[in-house]
């Protein structure tokens, strides 16, 4: 069953991909928000979300981070990465930059040893405050799940009509290797048509994008949570391993998850 976040602090957990990982929704706690509708969401569809579109407040945002920090670090379990992800796209927030400074800023002070990561869908890149803000964090993790609009389409659907894969690509290559590029590999079925990112059509355009983009690392995964879709089939680690090794004949680090 998908879920929302409905605390503006969440966590910690642990992440498959970043380990001990406090949780930051700068997104409505009680709906989603997105320029993607995933077909793997773990917050649903869209629609399933109509409620309140109001961004969590900065100020509010920064004291519930400062007084989880405290408590954390006083109980001798600093997380190892503070972690921007919830309800959907966290650099819609109109005050993005000011929110990563304020938490680089609690970071130093407080735990500095813990990493900053943000998840973001990559569609907002062209705004340069948050490329900007991006540039500052310690890993800026961006999507990108095929190399073809016809495939993002089908299972990302973004919201703007005007979304290219080469737009996002172009945006991608200006971070000039200092980003972390994720894809989710996944198969199956949505609204009764097939749908496959791993094929070797899917693959070797996308290694093309990886080659071209080429960011410090690369992270793989699959399936691990319900979905909104629910006829779609996780990729088998094996599979994800063999992609894996040709991103890093590439000379690039790939990880799998």
């Amino acid at each position: 069953m998908t879920a929302l976040y409905h605390d503006i602090i969440f966590g910690p957990v642990h992440s498959r991909r970043l380990g001990l990982s406090l949780g930051v929704n700068l997104l409505p706690t009680e709906s989603k928000l997105c320029s993607f509708d995933c077909i793997y969401c773990e917050c649903g569809w869209n629609a399933e979300h109509p409620g309140a579109r109001r961004f969590n407040a900065r100020e509010d945002v920064r004291r519930l981070l400062d007084e989880t920090l405290r408590r954390m670090v006083a109980e001798g379990t600093p997380p190892d990465v503070i972690t921007f992800a919830g309800n959907g796209e966290p650099t819609l927030h109109p005050e993005f930059g000011a929110v990563i400074d304020d938490t680089l800023r609690l970071r130093d002070t407080l735990c500095p040893a813990a990493r900053v990561s943000v998840l973001s869908n990559a569609t907002q890149l062209h705004r340069e405050e948050v490329r900007a803000a991006l540039l500052r964090v310690d890993n800026n993790i961006l999507k990108l799940d095929s190399a073809f609009d016809e495939t993002v389409r089908r299972i990302n659907h973004p919201q703007n009509a005007a979304y290219t894969v080469r737009g996002v690509v172009e945006q991608m290559k200006r971070f000039e290797g200092h980003m972390i590029l994720q894809t989710m590999f996944l198969r199956g079925t949505c609204d009764g048509a097939p749908i496959d990112n791993t094929t070797e059509r899917e693959v070797a355009a996308w290694l093309g994008l990886v080659a071209e983009i080429r960011p410090r690392q690369v992270m793989t995964y699959s399936l691990d949570r319900d979905t909104p879709c629910r006829t779609l089939e996780k990729v088998s680690r094996e599979e994800l391993q063999a992609i894996a090794a040709r991103v890093e004949a590439l000379g690039i680090p790939c990880s799998v998850a």
